[in-house]
């Protein structure tokens, strides 16, 4: 009797964990998803690059709409997928760039990425506060004149650490002179009364614009190459400044 009860335990026990299993396996093959998972889309790497004949195609104002365009593609995270082997292969026996790019050194302005542009496509020279000197002037004469640009851009960027320095008047090595450089551009913004510290982000904001068009005036003051160009139609200067918290170029032409 022990035995027949013990018997049919053991049965039911079976039945209640095959049932357990057979419901378990039904969910595990029920889809979670049925919607068909689209095949991701890949475009094909980039791998030419400027030309001289290209180049000599192109005018000033097409290379400023490059840039704009580039700039967008950046802050929507749509950067053109280049062969950057390829490119440096292409690249190794010259280069034909259509613009040469003055910027600040802060190392959140990756001037290639914020205007799109790949290997041999533009100049860029680089210094805290993106003022001109001798050498600066030279570099973009040589982009120009020599080596074909048709543009010269001058990209200062919002909250500079540079442009506070000047303002608040530092004093520290050789960082000293290079801020005198751009003292200029502080004293030639009018008003703000008490408020002309670094610390007043509007009053900050404004001399990094006046420190844009200040450069832009000495290019055009000491550099008759330049200047001769621009007037020529040979070549466009324009100003800009990048927005750290969006990644947009403000371009001003002045």
């Amino acid at each position: 009797m022990k035995n027949s009860i013990l018997f049919i335990a053991c049965i039911g026990m079976i039945s209640f964990f095959w049932s357990c299993n057979a419901t378990t396996e039904s969910e595990t093959n029920t889809p979670i998803n049925t919607k068909p998972v689209n095949e991701e889309v890949t475009t094909p790497l980039v791998k030419s690059v400027m030309t001289a004949e290209k180049q000599s195609e192109l005018t000033p104002e097409e290379v400023l709409n490059m840039f704009k365009e580039g700039n967008e593609r950046f802050m929507k995270n749509e950067l053109t997928n280049r062969d950057l082997p390829a490119q440096v292969k292409a690249t190794s026996s010259g280069q034909y760039p259509k613009a040469i790019v003055l910027s600040c050194v802060d190392s959140r302005v990756p001037v290639e990425n914020v205007l799109d542009v790949g290997i041999g496509d533009i100049f860029v020279a680089r210094v805290a506060g993106n003022f001109v000197n001798e050498d600066i002037l030279g570099s973009m004469e040589f982009a120009t004149k020599v080596a074909g640009s048709k543009l010269v851009v001058v990209m200062g960027h919002e909250h500079c650490g540079a442009v506070k320095a000047a303002i608040d008047d530092v004093v520290l090595g050789n960082i000293t002179g290079l801020l005198a450089k751009i003292k200029p551009a502080v004293d030639a913004v009018p008003g703000f009364e008490n408020k002309r510290t670094s610390k007043d982000q509007e009053f900050v904001a404004s001399v990094v614009g006046s420190n844009v068009g200040n450069t832009i005036n000495e290019i055009r003051e000491k550099s008759p190459i330049l200047k001769e160009m621009e007037e020529n139609g040979e070549i466009k200067i324009v100003g800009g400044v990048y927005d750290l918290d969006t990644g947009k170029i403000e371009f001003m032409e002045m």
